[in-house]
């Protein structure tokens, strides 16, 4: 059982991380995809980079070793941002396949690794 775990987990967080990180570096840098995916929605393009910045130093609060408490916040971190995402494509209208499944997967994805991490990996209560 505590394997079948490690793998879901590290399955999971492998493809979140991957997820992140490339959009991530894709608002970073302004890429058109970006820009055409978040203009529609009446957000800035100053946003990109916001998000940008959070989503890589995201991946790396949940890949380094220790700081349990950092990962807590970057997968709330991740969820809200990907489930604001979902939300706002669809209340614009965008109901399209490419606006909906990557923050639709990702946020399966956030859930998957945050709930089959590793007990060195939680925030261990005092009492």
């Amino acid at each position: 059982m505590e394997k079948r775990n490690l793998i879901i987990y590290w399955t999971a967080t492998a493809l979140l991380s991957f997820g992140m990180l490339g959009s991530g570096v894709s608002q970073l840098l302004h890429t058109k995809d970006m820009i055409d995916l978040i203009t529609p929605l009446g957000y800035p393009t100053y946003l990109l980079y916001i998000l940008g910045v959070w989503k890589v130093l995201g991946v790396i609060a949940i890949l380094v070793p220790r700081f349990p408490l950092l990962k807590e916040w970057a997968y709330a971190g991740f969820f809200f941002a990907m489930t604001g995402a979902f939300v706002s494509h669809l209340a614009s209208g965008d109901d399209s396949l490419k606006g909906l499944i990557g923050p639709f997967m990702q946020t399966i994805f956030i859930i998957l690794s945050w709930y089959f991490r590793p007990a060195n990996r939680k925030i261990t209560s005092v009492n």
